[in-house]
């Protein structure tokens, strides 16, 4: 029994990245691998946290540790199509938070792909699960969908 395919619409998304797709993207079915969608996801969300956030990748004290990933697909995607990465935030935590993204081919309404991603920040050195610096709290909060 297969399960009914959610709605996901780009108006539900406040913030986008365009990702163009690459020749070497495609796999031997003429579509994107699956893999690849999870570095959309991480490209996404990663820009946003350093240039809204303020997130220091290199030498920061806080960093965001992947812990939870999921993605639905709902149509192929194909180089060379751009992909329009929509971000919002599901929930927001003291040390983590979900993210979802929803992967719109240039210029559709519905998304062709939907996921979500879950970052607990940590301390760099001791790995222990730290609360957010209030500059990137506060550029999540933005996203918070509702």
């Amino acid at each position: 029994m297969s399960e009914p395919k959610p709605t996901v619409q780009r108006a539900d998304f406040p913030h986008f990245l365009s990702i163009p797709t690459c020749w070497m993207d495609n796999d031997i079915y003429g579509h994107l691998n699956n893999a690849l969608y999870y570095a959309f996801f991480d490209t996404v969300i990663n820009q946003y946290l350093i240039a809204e956030g303020g997130l220091d990748i290199h030498t920061g004290d806080i960093i965001g540790l992947a812990v939870e990933t999921h993605c639905q697909f709902f149509q192929p995607i194909a180089f060379p199509e751009v992909i329009d990465a929509g971000l919002r935030v599901g929930k927001l935590g003291n040390s983590s938070v979900r993210y979802e993204v929803g992967l719109f081919r240039h210029g559709q309404t519905e998304a062709a792909a939907f996921g979500y991603f879950v970052h607990v920040f940590v301390d760099r050195a001791s790995r222990r699960p730290s609360p957010m610096p209030d500059r990137l709290r506060a550029s999540l909060q933005r996203l918070v969908r509702g």
